[in-house]
């Protein structure tokens, strides 16, 4: 009789003794669950640091809001992200990120994300706009994006940015401690089809706080009841990506990041950092 393989992620070292939480993971990890590595759970010392990036990154966005309009260029956009990030004693990750050139990604009706800010491309009513920020503030990262509408749009524009938000929030709603990442995927696939859009497959939501990128991977598209098991103490962005049209991309190969839908409709992108406690998520950038 052959035995399914379980991946041992959580492993206590040699010596120390078992806490709660570890005799419950390991008898998760028994029953043939997904868990995480018990180095992705963060201490409170990492969260608060984590949480104080959190309230800068915040920042950086409602800055955008106050200033963002027709006229400007996205190039405007980061020397503002920039310059709000520099003066608050943080670092805008993006910048020099794996060659990334600019401070912030801007993305504009059917880019879903990536953008590179220019002093060429302008902002024009009607626009519905991305402007995703990280910071790094004392060794400690935080992610969020929002969309933003530019004077009067179409309904139909309209339409999928509030899509993409309620999907933001519903799945965060099915994010409980102890239960899947697929319950998040789950809820978002499902309103997001109910609604008549696609969920972006090819990119995805990540833990962040230590690093920019860090497991576990958190897709968006997909089924409740699999995946990962979520534990009190991660940190990790929700960030799904809703497509008017096909759930397809492709990368611009002049730039190399710059990531628009095969169709060349709209898309639209909420997200937020959020750590998960006892009690459910809690929203630690916005």
């Amino acid at each position: 009789m052959n035995k399914k393989r379980i991946k041992k992620n959580w492993i206590v070292p040699k010596g120390e003794p078992l806490t709660e939480l570890d005799e419950k993971m390991l008898a998760m990890q028994e029953e043939g669950l997904l868990v995480p590595r018990r180095s992705m759970i963060k201490t409170p010392e990492q969260i608060e640091g984590i949480r104080r990036s959190g309230v800068i990154n915040t920042g950086v966005l409602d800055a955008v809001a106050a200033e963002i309009k027709a006229g400007m260029t996205t190039g405007d956009i980061d020397r503002l992200v920039y310059d709000y990030t520099t003066s608050h004693g943080a670092t805008p990750a993006p910048l020099h990120y794996e060659g990334f050139p600019k401070s912030v990604c801007v993305s504009i009706n059917e880019v879903v994300c990536h953008g590179i800010p220019n002093d060429e491309e302008m902002i024009l009513d009607g626009d519905i706009v991305n402007v995703d920020v990280t910071t790094i503030y004392n060794g400690y990262y935080s992610d969020a994006s929002r969309m933003f509408v530019i004077g009067e749009t179409t309904q139909e524009k309209q339409r999928l940015v509030d899509v993409a938000w309620d999907c933001l929030q519903l799945g965060a709603k099915a994010a409980k401690p102890f239960g899947r990442l697929g319950d998040i995927a789950g809820a978002i696939t499902k309103y997001a089809h109910q609604n008549g859009y696609s969920v972006v497959r090819d990119l995805c939501g990540h833990g962040v706080g230590l690093a920019f990128h860090e497991d576990p991977d958190v897709d968006h598209y997909g089924r409740s009841g699999t995946g990962m098991v979520i534990v009190p103490g991660m940190v990790f962005t929700i960030e799904p990506m809703i497509n008017m049209g096909t759930w397809e991309v492709f990368v611009d190969e002049e730039d190399g990041w710059t990531v628009v839908t095969e169709d060349e409709l709209p898309s639209a992108q909420w997200e937020h950092t959020f750590v998960m406690t006892e009690h459910g998520l809690e929203v630690l950038s916005y």
